[in-house]
């Protein structure tokens, strides 16, 4: 896609199709070519083709494509929010927001690769930090711990997000062959040889085959209640 810069005045008459364009129409059909071809389907011509619209409109909403990308990532960040409330207790909280981060990213794997990693400064994002930073405060850690704290959570949930949701979008039958070598491959190798992954084959081929987010997760969190209990 183009980074052509323009303003963004809206257009509200209809395309030639009959179509009348805003953002979120514009962004909800830019997700669909996401998940229907990968990041290389986003293109300002498919889009324009989907729309039923002049390519070039689609610079009235967004001045370039990087400010398209990061609309579709808050969009995503508004899937997870949608009916998110935080509870009394913070540990929980945090818990329940990453699990929705984590799965909301594998429901549209291809979209959550493309996104991971933006920082959209938009409405939806700016809401999740101010209430992750807002649950840790409440627990008790000081502002610039709670960023450090905050920035560990976030980047582990979407770390893992974009790690599942790529093996997500894996062609079919890949999964099942990388999970089959925990089986043909590490579970035949000799004690002699490779003692430690030996002892451990079945626990292995048994934990590889799903995602270690909800482990990782709450190793965190073990870490930051102990933290937080070691400085009272």
């Amino acid at each position: 896609m183009s980074e052509r810069m323009t303003t963004t005045r809206r257009r509200h008459r209809p395309t030639k199709s009959g179509t009348v364009l805003s953002q979120d129409l514009i962004v909800q059909t830019a997700i669909r070519l996401v998940r229907e071809h990968g990041a290389e389907g986003l293109s300002v011509r498919r889009l324009g083709a989907a729309l039923g619209a002049d390519p070039s409109a689609i610079y009235r909403y967004f001045r370039n494509t990087d400010d398209l990308v990061r609309a579709v990532a808050d969009d995503l960040i508004g899937k997870y929010l949608s009916d998110f409330t935080p509870g009394p207790d913070w540990r929980q909280t945090l818990r329940e927001l990453g699990l929705r981060i984590h799965s909301a990213s594998v429901a549209q794997p291809r979209t959550a690769v493309l996104t991971a990693s933006r920082v959209t400064g938009r409405p939806h994002e700016i809401r999740v930090v101010e209430l992750g930073l807002g649950v840790l405060r409440s627990a008790g850690f000081a502002p610039d711990d709670a960023a450090r704290h905050y920035h560990a959570f976030i980047d582990l949930t979407l770390g893992f997000a974009a790690l599942d949701a790529a093996a997500f979008a894996l062609p079919r039958g890949t999964e099942d062959a990388d999970d089959a070598v925990w089986t043909d491959v590490y579970a035949r190798l000799s004690p002699d040889t490779h003692p430690h992954i030996a002892s451990a084959a079945t626990a292995l081929a048994e934990t590889m085959r799903g995602s270690a987010y909800p482990a990782a997760l709450d190793l965190l969190l073990d870490g930051l209640a102990q933290r937080l209990g070691s400085d009272r």
